[in-house]
């Protein structure tokens, strides 16, 4: 093999006997740079179960360490898989920032001081300096350091013309966000954005999925970003990457973690069954929830926020009280989440109205991602997030109606613990075939309708080298044939909301956002309570006359 002192005429790999429990047998040529196997040139294993005797975590130890990389998990790995040339698997984040304390005596943000900080936060974030290796035959992922690590190609610096308005701004984080990653890099990219009106700058940040979940995204923005308007410099420790492995070495632990897998399916089942009661109830309700789960992501309607993949993208945002959201929660008597869901439900229902569809004969199924994390994996990087997967009552006229609907369905999926069902899916991928693993990301981000997903941030202000935070608006990716993905962060009294669209879908994007608007106040109508804020930015949008709306896509509708 090239780059490592394999001989040319290799041995048998050898691995440890578990002449206790396993009889294996293996059959591997490791003679040429392909790491050629039998004759169909795939790994030839036979791993039989014989016996119920113990087999101790020592026969292991040594055979397969990797302290120089990391294996990615099934779900980070499956984001990978999802990415397609006009589906890219990333997620963003607009921030808008405060100019003047960093503001240079030319007018200008002081990039550089930017730059320096961030390179000082590195070393507490070590997947910032690595990048994507591949294990050979299998292809899976794993990660390593970047011995080439260039800070300059990964925080970057331009310039809106001033006085730069939010639609400029917007337009630069669509055409961002449209903008694939490049694999042979850390997969992450920060934008510095200066010329804003109204003395403010902008940080876009971009971080493919399989790197952070939005819920440690949010621990993560706080280690960038500091509680007080401190502006000390953090300390650069040195880097020294470790050395990346070679491909014997990544194939030889493959072989071994292969080896192990029936061992670790023992222990997972041992360790379920010390947690279960009645293993047979809950393996029902289990397979019941999941069954459910991935019939609501394989059929969904075709409708008026859904069409061909593009490689553009167009972006919008709307801002809003968070004391209004919990004013309406204390009166509804219902969670944010459900209020949020219930919003894009009046919303989705008058946008296909003003398209021409009746909202009554098309099913809307959502996705809404639920971090199943645990306190010790906070902060952590990684996905720990499955999903929610559900209708949206567009069927329904009544507000009130859709909210005792989506109240109804969200608790049940509480009481049944429905995003487990997925998630254990993608947990036993960890240690089965990877044909269970493409079962599990179906399951995920099946071909639904559109994705929902609510982040819950810090409620005090944070600062990048003391300039203020004001707002941050996330964008998630598209999947499949969506149109449309809303994602909203609260954030220091405020409730962010960020809607990525495809912009031959959604030419309309800012009617939708209006509609968003309008079903808000719907909501405060039924409890009485008056909404206290507006987003400023839309009062210069023209009002649409739903003919003309009904109208625009004639050959889209008739086709519905």
């Amino acid at each position: 093999m090239t780059g490592d002192s394999t001989p040319s005429h290799s041995p048998a790999l050898r691995v440890p006997t578990f002449t206790r429990l396993f009889s294996t047998r293996l059959r591997i040529n490791l003679t040429d740079k392909r790491s050629q196997f039998d004759h169909t040139g795939s790994i030839f294993i036979e791993v039989h179960l014989s016996g119920s005797a113990d087999l101790k975590k020592k026969d292991l130890k040594g055979i397969m360490t990797h302290s120089n990389y990391e294996r990615l998990t099934a779900t980070d790995n499956a984001f990978l898989i999802f990415e397609t040339p006009k589906l890219h698997m990333h997620v963003s984040s607009t921030m808008i920032f405060e100019a003047h304390a960093l503001t240079r005596a030319d007018g200008g943000i002081d990039f550089d001081r930017i730059k320096r900080a961030t390179e000082g936060y590195l070393h507490k974030i070590p997947r910032y300096r690595q990048k994507l290796h591949f294990i050979p035959i299998e292809n899976h992922a794993v990660w390593v350091d970047d011995k080439n690590f260039n800070l300059d190609y990964h925080v970057r610096h331009t310039a809106l013309p001033k006085p730069g308005s939010e639609e400029q701004l917007k337009r630069l984080s669509a055409r961002i966000m449209a903008q694939p990653l490049d694999r042979s890099r850390p997969l992450w990219e920060a934008w510095v954005i200066e010329g804003i009106e109204g003395d403010r700058f902008a940080l876009i940040t971009k971080l493919h999925h399989c790197m952070i979940d939005g819920n440690s995204g949010v621990d993560l923005a706080q280690i960038m970003m500091s509680p007080t308007a401190d502006r000390s410099l953090p300390e650069i420790p040195p880097y020294t990457p470790r050395p990346r492995p070679s491909r014997s070495e990544l194939f030889r632990d493959e072989i071994v973690r292969r080896v192990s897998l029936p061992l670790k399916a023992l222990e997972g089942l041992r360790a379920f069954t010390d947690e279960t009661d009645d293993l047979l109830a809950e393996l029902t309700s289990r397979a019941k929830i999941l069954w459910h789960t991935i019939g609501a992501g394989l059929t969904p309607s075709e409708t008026p926020l859904n069409g061909q993949p593009s490689h553009h993208r167009k972006f919008d945002w709307l801002e809003v009280s968070l004391d209004d959201i919990k004013a309406l929660r204390r009166g509804l008597e219902c969670s944010v989440n459900d209020i949020v869901l219930t919003v894009v439900t009046g919303a989705v229902r008058e946008f296909m109205q003003l398209r021409g569809v009746d909202p009554e004969r098309i099913s809307f199924k959502i996705s809404a991602p639920v971090s199943v994390r645990t306190e010790e994996e906070q902060g952590k990087l990684g996905n720990r997030v499955s999903s929610w997967i559900f209708e949206l009552p567009i069927h329904e006229a009544d507000p009130r109606k859709q909210l005792n609907h989506i109240h109804s369905l969200t608790q049940d999926f509480k009481n049944t613990n429905q995003a487990l069902g997925i998630s254990m899916i993608m947990r036993v991928a960890e240690w089965t075939p990877a044909s269970l693993l493409s079962l599990g990301a179906q399951a995920t981000n099946g071909p639904i309708n559109s994705i929902v997903t609510n982040v819950p941030g810090p409620q005090f202000p944070l600062y990048l080298q003391g300039a203020k935070l004001l707002s941050a608006f996330p964008q998630v990716p598209l999947l499949g044939e969506m149109g449309i993905g809303i994602a909203l962060m609260s954030y220091n009294g405020r409730v962010c909301w960020g809607f990525n669209a495809n912009p031959d879908v959604m030419h309309d994007l800012d009617l939708f956002v209006e509609l968003i608007e309008k079903s808000l106040k719907a909501m405060g109508d039924l409890c009485g309570i008056e909404l206290t804020h507006r987003d400023s930015d839309r009062t210069h949008l023209p009002k649409r006359d739903a003919a003309k709306v009904a109208s625009r896509n004639p050959s889209r509708v008739q086709r519905l």
